[in-house]
């Protein structure tokens, strides 16, 4: 009950719970299966004590019939015990189905003990194929909604990203849908089984006898308000519980990723005190917890015994009365745990299904976000991209009261380096975005070789861009692997020799595994070096215009001077888009874009902007003085 501490509550239980079980609607045939063999199984399971009660009545009557007097009748041997003043064995005695003088009939206890087994094997042979099932349901239901999800994260637009944390995203595609696929997995058979078992047991209970079914409905109330009594006053502690535990977590995973700096600082004394402080917390928090919520299976144990002694009481007395058998009341005992069981494990799963329900919630929400603009079908694009770019009062802004960018034109020619600064803020990322579509312009119009690029799918533009970020992207696989990224079937020996052209190949050939290195945390690559490959990556892809923002970032001045030369030999008969707070790396761009306040305040060669002396001059002079300041 108390294994996942306090649920999260669901903004709208019922709908999310009619969606959740609709997504189980495509595997109807198996659900119909899958409850027949349910209602097989608690049949057989509801039919299994009686059978046994049956081979109780016989081994009893048999008992008893073969201590009375050959030749007569069971009815002459009651009247036989009344007339000596045993009315209550008489009573008993004319119940029973005896036949005085030959004692236990062995051959009818046996058939009716190898058709019981049989009922209970054929039970759990149902129940074992009701599990695969349920587990093929769940599953195939779980991979359709992690399908969904996952082309649900392509077609979302890039402000989508921008405005959630990557880690919110992150949970909602992988743990929420884990728990939500736990939550189908415990629940779905369980519930079914359950509340079948509680008719089934309750219908036979009655039938048997209905004052011994009242008396096992009178407790269930009592073992109710009990489980749901400690379950909430043990919730808090789970609550807490967890909550320890993260930041004990979090703690270590600080301590291990900083463990060298914790050594240089001396500051092993104080992680080991805070690490203390954590664990006796959790420890305190825990014992609360599994104390707490372990009061419920004795003090239900404890009901369920009262229920026992109630039940046994009252029939064994409805047995020497006559009205009821032996065997009925073993039957009757079975059945009470039947019920009670079910009805505690109903109860038990109302925290899993609400926090189920609440992650289905926040995945369904994820769902239903805004997509970007579908193309069209039709997309028209150049036969063949040269590189021409032309931005024709272009406005733009993340949010309608705040515009960014503001008629703002400007055309580059094939095979142009358009380099791009300006501070911080200014749009200069922004526009190259624009450029690929990954926002849509608010006014205004961008062309690619004169095609609008509004009219052209977004995957065919961009499939003409290279990009290099300031950020280096990795994913785990080879350094050959992460090299072809980009390009379509490359060989080895083009993989090598895009490395060679970017200064990737000096430092691949002196690590042991050489181009089959597996990239990770615990890979002997700097970061100068990831940022190499991704340009390797660039290289090899061979595009028809090439966006380096900040690509230079993460190297020392030998590798920059390196990659300089690598990316004027890339750069050579392409539209090249650089963007630069290092104004020394873009002394030799054809153009230089001056950004402030998403407009463009200058444009022109290097020379012509410090001649002007205005704000490219302004900015370069800054960063002339705070070299000169470094070096002093």
């Amino acid at each position: 009950m108390g294994g996942g501490g306090k649920a999260e509550g669901s903004k709208d239980f019922r709908g999310t719970s009619r969606r959740l079980l609709g997504m189980l609607r495509p595997e109807r045939a198996l659900m119909a299966a899958t409850l027949a063999l349910c209602a097989g199984s608690v049949t057989l399971s509801v039919i299994g004590p009686k059978v046994l009660g049956r081979a109780t009545d016989l081994i009893f009557a048999g008992v008893v019939a073969g201590g009375l007097p050959s030749g007569t009748t069971t009815a002459e041997a009651a009247e036989q015990l009344r007339e000596q003043g045993h009315q209550a064995q008489a009573d008993t005695l004319s119940s029973m189905h005896a036949v005085p003088g030959e004692g236990i009939d062995f051959d009818r206890v046996g058939h009716v003990l190898i058709f019981a087994t049989a009922v209970y094997v054929v039970a759990a042979l149902l129940i074992l194929a009701q599990g695969r099932l349920t587990a093929i349901i769940v599953q195939r239901s779980v991979f359709r909604l992690r399908e969904q999800s996952e082309a649900k994260l392509s077609r979302l637009p890039l402000s989508y990203f921008d405005r959630q944390p990557h880690g919110e995203v992150l949970s909602k595609v992988t743990n929420d849908i884990d728990n939500v696929s736990q939550t189908l997995q415990q629940t779905f058979s369980q519930i079914v089984n359950s509340l079948l078992t509680i008719v089934g047991v309750l219908v036979v209970m009655c039938l048997i006898s209905p004052l011994l079914a009242l008396i096992a409905l009178v407790t269930v109330p009592a073992s109710m308000y009990l489980a749901a009594a400690v379950g909430k006053r043990s919730q808090s502690h789970f609550t807490q519980q967890w909550a320890v535990t993260g930041r004990l977590n979090g703690h270590i995973e600080e301590m291990y990723t900083g463990h060298s700096l914790v050594k240089l600082f001396g500051q092993q004394e104080a992680t080991a005190k805070t690490f203390r402080e954590h664990n006796d917390a959790l420890y305190t928090a825990g014992f609360k917890a599994q104390f707490i919520s372990g009061v419920i299976q004795p003090a239900m144990m404890f009901i369920s015994n009262l229920n026992y002694v109630l039940v046994a009481v009252v029939g064994g007395l409805r047995v020497a009365s006559g009205n009821l058998s032996i065997g009925d009341v073993q039957a009757f005992v079975q059945y009470s745990r039947q019920f009670s069981t079910p009805l505690t494990q109903v109860a038990s799963m109302a925290n899993v299904i609400q926090s189920g329900v609440a992650s289905a919630e926040r995945v369904f929400a994820f769902l239903d976000e805004l997509e970007q603009l579908p193309d069209r079908v039709e997309a028209p694009r150049p036969a063949q991209v040269q590189g021409r770019v032309e931005f024709q009062d272009v406005s733009f802004s993340y949010t309608p009261d705040t515009p960014l960018i503001e008629d703002l034109s400007l055309s580059v020619k094939p095979g142009q380096t358009v380099a791009i600064v300006g501070p911080t803020g200014a749009g200069k990322t922004t526009l190259v975005n624009l450029l690929m579509r990954f926002y849509e312009v608010t006014d205004g119009r961008i062309t690619l070789d004169g095609a609008d690029v509004a009219e052209m799918s977004r995957e065919g533009l961009r499939s003409n861009f290279g990009v290099v970020l300031q950020d280096a992207w990795l994913f785990g696989g080879t350094i050959a692997e992460n090299i072809a990224y980009g390009a379509v079937d490359p060989s080895h020996e083009s993989v090598v020799e895009a490395a060679r052209a970017t200064h990737v190949d000096r430092f691949v050939r002196t690590l042991p595994d050489g181009y089959d290195t597996v990239l990770g945390e615990a890979s002997n690559v700097s970061a100068g070096e990831k940022q190499l490959i991704t340009i390797a990556r660039a290289f090899l892809s061979d595009p028809s215009i090439l966006i380096l923002d900040e690509a230079t970032s993460s190297v020392d001045t030998h590798t920059e001077v390196l990659i300089q030369r690598a990316m004027h030999s890339l750069r050579q008969n392409r539209t090249s888009f650089v963007i630069a707070h290092r104004l020394s790396t873009i002394r030799d761009a054809d153009v230089i874009l001056v950004m402030q306040s998403g407009r463009i305040v200058e444009q022109g060669t290097h020379a012509e902007l410090l001649a002007a002396g205005t704000a490219y001059a302004d900015l370069y002079a800054a960063q002339f003085a705070k070299a000169l300041t470094e070096v002093d």
